[in-house]
């Protein structure tokens, strides 16, 4: 199947590692452009190294995305470097998993606002351009009870703001959809050191999975680049879990 990514031009946020820096490589593996953002510069740097290795064009620059004057002139710097934003994936999380001031804040203002100060940034390209696609990383601790308040509320947050930017800008020609992962596994991940340090929570979470394992970070990408493609020209206001049947609910 042909994705139509070719030559299209991506930003990703939070992309040095696990589910960012994946999906990253997978649009580069469909043709695309890509340019990424994190706040480690070392890691940031070998990212934009295997995109490039991909035969596409990268850019890559460390960046607080709390910081919106700092966000916004890495999207600024994004678009000049790759000619244009066909597609923007809103991945940083600042993981506020504490019940207290950092908590909130961490999540609200990486999470949440970078997420909205990106779309009001890349919205009026794309509608210059004829349209594009906006894709949220949300959690499904955001569509049901049990996980850190602080997180849970920002993701749940995410989603309502995808469902109701979706709508109001598909008149542009702006597709707007969200990615729910469950828990996902990947080299220098939080559920890679919980595996280590507290075993018998990493099981107990491995256990509530029906296919009896945790997900890959290239398992949520492939998911996130589809949502991009035009294969998806008729999807939006949509909030796609990726968790091996680990949310259970109906909706």
């Amino acid at each position: 199947m042909d994705l139509g990514l070719a030559g299209k031009n991506v930003v990703v946020t939070g992309a040095s590692k696990g589910i960012g820096r994946a999906t990253a490589l997978a649009f580069a593996d469909e043709g695309a452009n890509v340019a990424i953002c994190a706040r480690s510069a070392g890691p940031l740097e070998e990212a934009v190294k295997e995109i490039e290795s991909r035969g596409v064009q990268a850019f890559g620059a460390p960046c607080d995305v709390s910081d919106g004057d700092a966000l916004g002139a890495f999207f600024d710097a994004a678009k000049e470097a790759l000619g244009g934003v066909d597609v923007l994936v809103n991945n940083a999380s600042g993981f506020g998993v504490n019940d207290d001031e950092a908590g909130w804040s961490a999540g609200f203002n990486v999470d949440m606002m970078a997420a909205v100060r990106g779309t009001w940034k890349v919205v009026p390209w794309m509608a210059e351009a004829g349209g594009g696609s906006v894709i949220h990383i949300s959690s499904t601790s955001g569509l049901e009870a049990g996980s850190p308040p602080a997180y849970a509320a920002v993701k749940a947050a995410l989603v309502s703001h995808s469902k109701t930017v979706a709508i109001n800008l598909a008149p542009k020609n702006i597709r707007v959809n969200c990615v729910a992962p469950g828990s996902i596994e990947f080299p220098g991940g939080m559920w890679e050191t919980i595996k280590k340090v507290n075993t018998p929570m990493y099981e107990g979470i491995r256990s509530s999975i029906p296919f009896g394992r945790l997900g890959s970070a290239e398992e949520v990408a492939a998911v996130v680049v589809f949502l991009a493609s035009a294969p998806a020209s008729w999807i939006t206001g949509v909030t796609l879990c990726v968790d091996g049947g680990q949310h259970k609910g109906n909706l």
